[in-house]
């Protein structure tokens, strides 16, 4: 309706210069007539002027209102060709993204319904690739958003390169792109420019003066046999990009049916969780730690258990990565932490209190402020609670990692290197972060048999001692195993032998009477 009015307006405007044009010559020219017959009249009369000045004085007023006409005609098509050019301009940003000149959503969603019915006629294929770029984030947080900018421009560029002029290619926002190429049916030519995608993308981007690597996930979505409308080959690629994501990064999935039940299961699952969290229906059960020299409880872990209503126990390894995606973590660690002060105010002084803190938790540089208060609202000696981290957690920033370490240990909390041997750490970050416990992984326990483990474990035994670090066992399942770590010199154990994890009620009983022994600790589970 607005463009309509804005027409109309112009054509007005047309109108009203070309009548400025004709009538005002018109009229000059009437008054010219008229005029020299009222001077005429003068001069018969005998008056002062001479004809000859009165005509060219009429002549120039005459040609001055012809000039003034012309330029109000050559002012009003500048006006005119101004306005055009401000609408295509305003409709050419409401179509395309004004940073790579792709199509926007608006008119990927027009543009591929078109394409889908084209390919429906002519009895061919469109395959839809959802394209997420990986690591772009770090690219804007550490060199600026000029640089991200000049990498999704470089993006759209190989974009258009690989995929061919026929291809639509969109931006949806953010580092999300849309590539949608019409193909033979049931021809491998999806996968080819998958393939191809990926390994284009994957290539260094030169951006802002500085060298950049971010490559990209590619989800797959086929019309006919996926879907034939636009929302749903989308929304078919995109749960085909996420699953691709969820297995590896950098690489490219087709839809399967069995993707959207994940997706829709995971959905569901995000929603129970959230109730799950705000009502304290995630518990902390504790697991014992022994010391196989003096045979007795020195500790527990705290870990998280899910008894879902209907799904029965949810394991930590399925429920806790989506926390984290969430960003719900500090909430759940809180509330593990704040039950389990509450259990071990019963627990004799001696006994300790270990609580697992994810990767991400370690960027938070308030993490040893909130732990502190917990403990001080629960009056729990901070010498009594021991922080595990596991290798991966640490190595993506060494510094910020040993300044959440170092807020914790001066406030008397012990921190406790976990799953030793499984990640990447190093003698270095051990001298550099300065831990107080290191716990073996279990995959070393398990395999106890084999000669190569036992030197790990030994060496590990050995290591611990040498830097003044208790080494605690995990996974230790029989008498056997137990008796070699003790062999070996490892001081502490985890594992079914001593005790599964259990309800904070099952602690005391286990740590009545006789029952911190190890020989009167029963297996559980």
């Amino acid at each position: 309706m607005n463009r309509f009015i804005g027409k109309f307006r112009i054509i007005r405007l047309n109108e009203a210069i070309a009548t400025i044009a004709i009538g005002v010559p018109t009229f000059l020219i009437l008054s010219l007539t008229d005029a020299f017959d009222k001077f005429s009249v003068l001069v018969h009369r005998h008056e002062a002027w001479e004809l000859d000045e009165i005509f060219i004085f009429l002549m120039l007023l005459s040609l001055s209102g012809l000039i003034f006409a012309v330029r109000r005609t050559i002012d009003a098509r500048r006006e005119i060709a101004r306005r055009e050019a401000a609408e295509a301009r305003a409709m050419e940003l409401a179509r395309h993204d004004p940073l790579t000149g792709l199509a926007n959503r608006r008119v990927l969603n027009e543009e591929l319904d078109e394409m889908l019915r084209l390919v429906a006629h002519r009895g061919r294929e469109c395959a839809v690739f959802v394209v997420d770029l990986d690591n772009f984030k770090p690219v804007n947080d550490l060199h600026g958003h000029e640089a991200g900018d000049a990498v999704l421009v470089c993006v759209a560029e190989r974009l258009r390169e690989v995929a061919g002029d026929q291809a639509l290619i969109a931006r949806l926002g953010g580092d999300e792109f849309v590539c949608v190429v019409q193909c033979e049916l049931d021809g491998d030519a999806p996968t080819r420019i998958a393939s191809a995608l990926q390994r284009r993308l994957a290539e260094p981007v030169k951006a802002n003066g500085v060298t950049v690597e971010v490559g990209a996930t590619i989800g797959i979505a086929l019309c006919p046999s996926d879907g034939t409308d636009s929302e749903t080959l989308l929304r078919c690629a995109d749960v085909a990009m996420y699953e691709a994501k969820r297995q590896k990064r950098g690489t490219f999935r087709f839809f399967h049916a069995e993707m959207d039940a994940r997706l829709r299961d995971r959905a569901e699952l995000e929603a129970h969780l959230r109730d799950a969290i705000a009502d304290g229906q995630i518990l902390p059960y504790f697991q014992p730690v022994m010391s196989l020299c003096r045979s007795r409880i020195i500790g527990f872990e705290a870990l998280a258990r899910w008894e879902h209503p209907t799904r029965g126990v949810i394991p930590p390894d399925v429920f806790i990565p989506v926390v984290e995606d969430l960003g719900l973590i500090w909430q759940l660690t809180e509330n593990i932490l704040r039950a389990s002060c509450v259990a071990a105010r019963d627990w004799p002084g001696d006994i300790t209190l270990s609580i697992n803190i994810a990767p991400v938790q370690l960027k938070d540089e308030w993490l040893a402020a909130r732990i502190l208060a917990v403990l001080t609202e629960y009056n729990f000696p901070p010498s009594r609670l021991i922080v595990e981290v596991t290798e991966n957690a640490i190595i993506d920033d060494i510094d910020e990692a040993a300044e959440v370490f170092a807020s914790l240990q001066n406030a008397g909390i012990r921190i406790a290197l976990d799953d030793f041997g499984k990640g990447y750490s190093s003698l270095s970050h051990l001298r550099q972060l300065r831990f107080n416990h290191l716990k073996i992984d279990s995959s070393f326990v398990r395999s106890m048999d084999s000669a190569e483990s036992q030197k790990i474990v030994s060496a590990v035994s050995g290591l611990g001692k040498a830097l003044g670090m208790p080494v605690t066992a995990e996974g230790v399942e029989t008498t056997d195993v137990a008796d070699a770590l003790r062999a070996l010199g490892c001081e502490q154990a985890q594992g079914y032998l001593f005790g599964a994890a259990v309800p904070a009620d099952e602690v005391r009983r286990m740590l009545s009477g006789n029952s911190r022994k190890l020989t009167s600790v029963r297996k559980a589970g």
